[in-house]
């Protein structure tokens, strides 16, 4: 099972505050351990929501609306992919969280991610799906 694991934004990472060196170094001595267990797929830090944009559609039609957007606490500062057995293990992981991070008050939000077969893909549905995954990663 894959987890993405989110962490929050607040009023620093939204202010586009740049994490300091400490943070930098425990972030990746974490991200470290969590590739080299074979956890981690993927991740990244995001840029703030002033650098960013929304599309909503009504009836089909898109509006675009530009950042930054109000509320800090429901924005997302970064993101990993973590493969995991359970929602019980991932969260064992994120409890070893850098308390660098955030000087130790940082909200994290572990959501798993949905599969074809929990969406009830027929197979052709499937096997549509899985050739733009291997085309997505031959493009990388």
């Amino acid at each position: 099972m894959q987890f993405v694991v989110l962490r929050k934004a607040d009023a620093e990472t939204e202010a586009g505050v740049m994490p300091s060196r400490e943070v930098i170094d425990d972030m990746t001595s974490y991200n470290e351990m969590l590739v080299h267990s074979g956890k981690m797929k993927s991740g990244a830090g995001l840029m703030p929501s002033s650098r960013g944009a929304r599309v909503s559609f009504s009836n089909g039609k898109p509006t675009v609306i530009d950042g930054p957007f109000a509320e800090a606490k429901e924005m997302i500062a970064g993101f990993s992919v973590i493969e995991a057995g359970s929602l019980a293990e991932v969260i064992e992981l994120v409890r070893q969280w850098p308390q660098s991070d955030g000087r130790g008050n940082v909200q994290i939000e572990i959501r798993q991610v949905v599969t074809a077969a929990d969406l009830g893909f027929s197979d052709e549905q499937q096997q549509r799906y899985a050739r733009l995954e291997a085309e997505a990663v031959r493009r990388q």
